[in-house]
Parts: structure tokens; sequence; C-alpha cells
């Protein structure tokens, strides 16, 4: 029986609003980001997945953090043109609001993403990154250092899904099974008072995609 990549998270996200949701980018050769809020083990509904209208303003951009691309909404996902085949990432910190947790905790949740692996260089507070450009093994980065012992889920073209280990050093190696789009996940809670969404929240789950075309 196929597990879903809501049962393989939910660990992470018991009693959040955010469940086992991710943020992703799709992006084919050198056309427009796709950006997508939903299950990324399942095909994405027509009309987008029910929390799709909590993804309000990503901020997506390519090269530069401080130019984010403009966006426009589609059906369901939201749309960014970019320039050139280069790699696009992005972050959002206001999909879901902060929500009370185990012991009554506020938590809240930081999304990242990225669309490529033609850097090896990692820009987003956690991002998973090639070790060489379009390399088949990766390092997982918080704050620019190897995560070490990071879980991180893998789901291929045909949604095949698995989750694996990342080293001490924080690296990964994936198995390309079969050609087609790529997706790793990864989440990193941090204990910690800040600022979501207007609210003080005492932890922060950070949960950060890459995704890939293999040929």
């Amino acid at each position: 029986m196929k597990t879903s990549f809501a049962a393989l998270m939910a660990f992470s996200f018991l009693a959040s609003p955010a469940m086992a949701h991710e943020v992703w980018i799709e992006r084919d050769a050198a056309g427009p980001a796709r950006i997508y809020l939903g299950e990324p083990a399942d095909v994405v509904p027509e009309a987008g997945d029910p929390e799709f209208p909590n993804l309000k303003a990503p901020k997506l951009f390519q090269g530069d953090p401080a130019k984010p691309a403009p966006l426009v909404r589609r059906a369901n996902h939201i749309e960014a043109a970019a320039a050139g085949s280069g790699d696009v990432r992005l972050s959002d910190d206001n999909v879901f609001a902060p929500w009370q947790g185990e012991g009554g905790k506020w938590e809240g949740v930081v999304y990242y993403a990225r669309a490529g692996r033609e850097e090896a260089k990692s820009v987003l507070d956690l991002e998973i990154s090639p070790v060489s450009a379009n390399a088949d093994s990766f390092v997982v980065n918080w704050l620019g250092k190897p995560l070490p012992g990071a879980k991180v889920t893998v789901v291929n073209a045909d949604r095949w899904q698995k989750s694996f280990t990342a080293t001490p050093q924080g690296g990964i190696a994936v198995p390309i099974t079969t050609p087609g789009r790529y997706l790793l996940s990864v989440s990193h809670d941090v204990e910690g008072a800040r600022t979501l969404g207007g609210k003080t929240v005492e932890k922060t789950i950070h949960v950060s995609t890459l995704t890939f075309v293999a040929k």
C-alpha cells in the first residue's frame, strides 16, 4: 500500500493546521516557475489543494533575494517569470497562522523551496544543495552549514517515495530510478522565541524542498 507523504511527515505537524503540506516549485527548462502548496506525492487538483488560498505572496527570486519576481495567480498554483535556465528559490513565513502545539506552546512554520540543481551553493536558511552542478548527491544546509542526521524524503517521477538520513556531514545520495521530476523535502525544528504572523512563537518548524528534472 502506498504511504502518503502526509503520513511520513505528520510527526512534525501534530496538532498543526499546516498538517503535512509543503511548498514547492516546478520549472521546465527556461519556462516560468510554478509554485504549489499541497502534498507533493499526490496529484495537485485542478482547482488547487484545499489549503492553496493560504499561499498568498511567496518571495521567489533568481540570483538576488532583494529582487523578488512578480507573481500571477493561477487556478492551482502561483506563476512567476524567471530569466534563463538558472535555479530559482523562494521563502514564505506567512502561509499558516501560528498554532498551539503540544503542551500549549505556540508554533509556526517557515517554508523554503528551490527548483534546479545547477548551483552548488546554499542561499536559503534551510536548503538542499547539490555537491556539484547537476549531481545526484546533495547536502542539507542550515544557516550555511551542513545539518547532520537530517531526515530527507525523496519523491520521484512515479510518485515513489522513501526517506533517507543524512550523513554526519549532511550528505545524501538520491537514487535516480526513472526519468522525470524529483522532489526532496526536509524539515528542521528550532526552539526559541521569534515573531511569525504578528505573534511570538516558541518553536519554528522550517520546511524546505528541492525539485529537479532527471533525464
